[in-house]
């Protein structure tokens, strides 16, 4: 089977924050982790297919408004329907507002914030690839 991956990054904004001293929520990680699914899903298939379940799933380290995060996705097995994944959350840039409301440090070794894994399904009368 050729490995079948996908990656976003983007930047945690204050909308994200849902906590005191501007803490996301680790919800935001599953909403992350579904997108990549669904990349996933049209690469493998066609089409974006279903998300059926999250397991597995660990919060590691904290993620603040300002941090830049990339999910990372791939499929790890390929049944009739199903396909089943693995995702990780990693923190790539280090929002440093005890220096100042604009410092940041770009990590070069990222931090993990969130793994998971799940299973997506695509009916067969969807898939055209």
């Amino acid at each position: 089977m050729e490995k079948i991956t996908s990656t976003i990054r983007l930047r945690m904004s204050l909308h994200d924050a849902h906590y005191g001293g501007n803490l996301v929520d680790g919800a935001k990680m599953l909403n992350l982790f579904g997108d990549v699914a669904t990349e996933l899903l049209i690469k493998c298939d066609g089409d974006e297919g279903l998300f059926l379940t999250y397991s597995d799933v660990q919060f590691k380290a904290p993620t603040f408004a300002g941090d830049y995060i990339e999910a990372y996705g791939e499929i790890t097995e390929i049944g009739n329907t199903s396909r089943k994944m693995s995702f990780e959350a990693r923190k790539v840039v280090l929002s440093r507002p005890e220096i100042n409301e604009s410092a940041a440090d770009f990590l070069e070794e990222p931090i993990v914030v969130c793994t998971a894994k799940g299973i997506c399904v695509t009916p067969k009368e969807k898939k055209r690839k």
